[in-house]
């Protein structure tokens, strides 16, 4: 079955990307980003920048346009059936060289799990350097740590108050 990505959740000030694979059958149907209510995206959202819960998806989206944090996929479209990064097929990534010249404040690219980061060095030649960081994904697929395990990762990488220290790269 062939599936298609959203358009970016971003605005001209985005600072921080972070990218997933694909979305999954259920955000598909929902046509939200992270819409399978098992998804922990958007419960550490709101838990690193300290603001309430919300259910509501333009609530989740403004959460992200006030803290200057771009959505996006890595894959612009791919066959799969099913949610699952394993069952990718026939990928096209999208155009990030035109995505990162339009967003000139982004300084750091965000993986959700380790297939996003995989597709996205397969597939895109950076012009400048970014800070790329690879993140345990959200997904309820991914069991292999603990919420509160992906949590912190998460948190180091996202809050603002946090200290990016990691090591930019380029491919």
């Amino acid at each position: 079955m062939k599936s298609f990505s959203f358009p970016p959740l971003s605005n001209k000030d985005a600072v921080i990307l972070i990218l997933g694979t694909m979305p999954g059958t259920k955000s598909l149907e929902l046509n939200q980003y992270y819409g399978h209510h098992q998804n922990n995206f958007w419960k550490f959202m709101f838990v690193i920048l300290k603001e309430n819960q919300s259910t509501d998806y333009e609530t989740r989206k403004a959460l992200l346009q006030k803290n200057n944090i771009a959505v996006w996929d890595v894959l612009q479209h791919c066959d799969r059936i099913g949610s699952l990064d394993s069952a990718i097929k026939n990928e096209t990534p999208n155009d990030f060289e035109t995505f990162l010249e339009q967003h000139p404040k982004i300084t750091t690219i965000l993986f959700n799990g380790q297939k996003a980061a995989a597709f996205f060095k397969k597939y895109v030649q950076l012009k400048k350097n970014y800070h790329l960081i690879t993140l345990p994904s959200t997904s309820p697929a991914n069991a292999g740590k603990s919420y509160e395990s992906k949590l912190q990762e998460w948190k180091i990488s996202v809050d603002p108050s946090h200290n990016n220290t990691s090591t930019p790269h380029t491919d």
